[in-house]
């Protein structure tokens, strides 16, 4: 039995020299090792038919040379694992000077942001400086300080939206409410300009929404009269478009403004034709504005007889669909990407 030990042994590692891969180190261990029909489990299940004292001696050397054998595969087996990666890693480089893949463009700028950008970009080279205000308003600021009576009807139900259980708070209806606020703040003389969300109970359709942008002007100095107004109001929307804007000034009643004007715009959609962005009339309410009322100056803590001034809302949202040549206005909070791709 030990010649055969010593045969088995020869003979293993005769072919495990020769072996070039791990499938064929597996095919060399089961001939040797696997429990049915290995050459060493037939040498270890023998050992039973010996007796006692050649049973122990020869029990001895058989897990002697077995574990020899065990070592000398786990040498090879090592030995072909180290270089099966040595060759995955001189295969499989990775070049990291390949040019960036070309990927989708992640997001861009929402065509109110561009808009109110160029507006505020035109105001501050004409010497405005830029202000916010709070969405959700006093009822003070939002109105009384404009001039606007406990009766009026901008104070209805229909047209704002109120706070319930608190009568004193409003979602303000026009970013007008800065106006009080940057008189009582920065005095006279003053420029300036805010934009910013407003929200009124609209009934929502092609050109009305519940919620939507504005940008308010304020002017106070002396000896200001209509002339400002319309040349500031042409600058804006020649600023705006790029080009010269056909405009109407018509009357207008506001009450933070005496006297007061509706500037309209020919719709640039539809170039006066008619559409769902101006009501099918061919022209776009765009800036209602006028001379400051004496009231909302005093408001300002101003005195009235030697400070006058002009303002503006400019309904933003609405220079967005002219200027883009976007029929409704539901559109510009839609979050809808097939519609904000294209800004």
């Amino acid at each position: 039995m030990q010649e055969k030990l010593q045969k088995i042994k020869d003979s293993f590692e005769k072919k495990l020299k020769s072996i070039k891969d791990l499938d064929s180190l597996d095919i060399l261990y089961n001939e040797y090792f696997s429990r049915k029909a290995g050459e060493m489990t037939n040498i270890m299940k023998s050992l039973k038919d010996l007796s006692g004292e050649e049973r122990k001696e020869m029990g001895a050397l058989s897990n002697t040379v077995k574990t020899e054998m065990e070592s000398l595969f786990e040498n090879k087996k090592q030995e072909l694992e180290n270089k099966k990666w040595e060759t995955l890693l001189e295969t499989e480089k990775i070049d990291i000077t390949q040019p960036k893949l070309p990927q989708e463009r992640q997001g861009s700028k929402h065509p109110v942001t561009l808009v109110h950008e160029t507006l505020e970009n035109l105001f501050t080279s004409m010497g405005f400086m830029l202000l916010d205000g709070p969405e959700l308003e006093s009822d003070y600021y939002n109105f009384e300080a404009l001039n606007i009576p406990q009766n009026h009807p901008a104070r209805d139900t229909q047209d704002t939206f109120f706070i319930k259980g608190n009568k004193d708070m409003v979602m303000r209806t026009h970013t007008s409410s800065v106006q009080v606020r940057a008189m009582q703040k920065y005095g006279a003389p003053l420029r300036a300009v805010v934009t910013g969300r407003v929200f009124r109970n609209e009934a929502i359709d092609a050109s009305h929404d519940h919620t939507f942008y504005q940008m308010e002007g304020i002017l106070i100095d002396k000896n200001i009269s209509i002339a400002n107004v319309l040349g500031t109001m042409k600058e804006l929307l020649a600023g705006v478009f790029g080009r010269e804007v056909e405009v109407r000034l018509r009357p207008g009643h506001f009450d933070f403004v005496e006297p007061g004007f509706e500037l309209d715009m020919k719709c640039l959609v539809c170039e006066g034709k008619g559409c769902g962005a101006c009501k099918h009339s061919g022209w776009v309410e765009t800036l209602p504005c006028g001379l400051v009322h004496p009231s909302v100056i005093e408001s300002g803590g101003l005195d009235s007889k030697e400070w006058t001034g002009f303002a503006f809302g400019l309904g933003s949202s609405r220079l967005v669909m002219q200027r883009y040549g976007i029929e409704d206005i539901r559109l510009l909070h839609s979050g809808r990407l097939d519609f904000l791709k294209q800004f």
